[in-house]
């Protein structure tokens, strides 16, 4: 598992007041104070198109349709970040971190580029990955794939 590194990527720094005036006040607390959507709330948790999930923040590339599946959770999931190829996500958009802020471990998923915070990822998805990347809808943006 991956928990850390630095970006390969990297956005230059912006400041909080920045973020707070570019991003809503909820894209904001999801993406910038790890904060969470209410369970069945997100505008993607029932999308359908084909396309391109982006980071809210910095428009890079995450999660691609085509990986979509419905979980029952609440929130969009997904079995595989964009790039990954298998198990190898050093290509992919996301980064893995451990998080214990709940008292228990669990991996959370950021963006690479600009380390904002997307969801969660685990081990209780759908084959062949067997990964559930559980994703705030705010903390993301689509694209609809070009006809």
């Amino acid at each position: 598992m991956r928990t850390g590194g630095s970006p390969t990527k990297q956005e230059p720094s912006v400041t909080k007041s920045e973020w707070q005036k570019k991003l809503t006040p909820e894209q904001f607390y999801v993406t910038r104070e790890k904060g969470t959507e209410p369970p069945f709330s997100g505008s993607y948790l029932s999308n359908e198109e084909a396309g391109m999930y982006h980071c809210v923040c910095c428009d890079s590339p995450l999660f691609s349709s085509e990986k979509k599946y419905c979980s029952g959770t609440g929130w969009p999931s997904f079995s595989e970040a964009h790039g990954a190829s298998g198990s190898d996500e050093s290509h992919a958009g996301i980064l893995r971190r451990l998080d214990t802020s709940l008292g228990a471990a669990r991996t959370e998923v950021v963006c690479r580029q600009c380390e904002a915070h997307l969801g969660h990822v685990f081990p209780d998805g759908p084959a062949p990955t067997g990964q559930r990347f559980c994703i705030n809808s705010v903390a993301l943006t689509f694209k609809p794939k070009k006809q």
